[in-house]
């Protein structure tokens, strides 16, 4: 191994020292990346211990493939990436923090993954790989890189939240957290992002019925039927079928919210935007 090579192995490791899986925020990845992380720090390959992970939990892509996870020199130059996993089940993955959440992504949400690989790909076959994504890819994108799931029960929390009501939502509706709402992080960069978290990272929220229980497979299933819905309907398109939340404000995600003050710094809890009505759509 080549000393620049080293040097970027020693930086990942480092990197996932640095994590502290006792945050909220982690709580569902916790288990298994741990162990991972533990294991790449003992000087196990990461892309062998997703492979074996991968291949006990059976997980496959769209066309049925076999999931793989593969060094980043495996996609060809000019190949585009989702459709490189959606053609060969391989996904190409580098030794960094944003590679590693997004394949542990892929471990809890495979059903989901497998959704919007699927939607970019076909995108990709249709119109080819352009310099602006579209609306659909732009989409599946920000779903893939920086979505929070907003379950609730009723239409109170989510009305908050897509009103901008934030002390509605955070405050006087902040009992009925963890039992009438909750939220689980699912984005591998804004995971990135909450390895170093700070006051103004906002997530694109995708709100969603409460999945009774919380099972993960339960809810797996509910997003990627979410996501096949939306894409079928033409409502997965832009930034704007998202609402924006800004995740420190979650109560018990940040010590310092648990004041109502928190709330009052406009600059994180913005008041909304005025929407045009003449518009063109996204």
């Amino acid at each position: 191994m080549h000393a620049g090579a080293s040097a970027a192995a020693e930086s990942f490791v480092a990197a996932l020292a640095g994590i502290d899986w006792s945050r909220p925020w982690f709580q569902p990845f916790a288990a298994r990346g741990a162990a991972l992380a533990a294991a790449v720090h003992r000087g196990a390959d990461l892309r062998a211990l997703l492979d074996a992970q991968s291949g006990a939990l059976g997980l496959r892509n769209a066309r049925g493939l076999s999931l793989r996870f593969v060094p980043q020199q495996a996609l060809a130059e000019g190949s585009a990436y989702e459709a490189h996993i959606d053609a060969t089940g391989e996904v190409p993955t580098r030794d960094n923090l944003h590679d590693f959440f997004n394949a542990l992504v892929w471990l809890h949400f495979p059903q989901a993954k497998r959704v919007l690989n699927q939607i970019q790909a076909t995108v990709i076959a249709r119109e080819g790989v352009r310099t602006a994504r579209g609306g659909v890819r732009d989409a599946a994108t920000l779903f893939d890189e920086n979505a929070v799931l907003f379950m609730s029960e009723g239409d109170e929390h989510a009305e908050a939240l897509r009103g901008f009501a934030w002390q509605q939502l955070f405050v006087a509706r902040r009992h009925a957290w963890d039992t009438a709402c909750r939220v689980v992080p699912f984005g591998h960069a804004l995971l990135e992002k909450l390895v170093r978290p700070y006051k103004a990272v906002t997530a694109h929220a995708w709100t969603l019925p409460l999945v009774p229980g919380g099972a993960p497979d339960m809810l797996d299933k509910a997003v990627a039927l979410s996501l096949q819905a939306a894409a079928v309907a033409g409502t997965l398109r832009g930034g704007r079928c998202f609402a924006p939340l800004p995740v420190m404000g979650i109560p018990g995600w940040c010590d310092d919210n648990a004041s109502p003050g928190f709330y009052a710094d406009t600059t994180v809890f913005r008041p909304g935007r005025m929407r045009d009505l003449r518009r063109q759509p996204d």
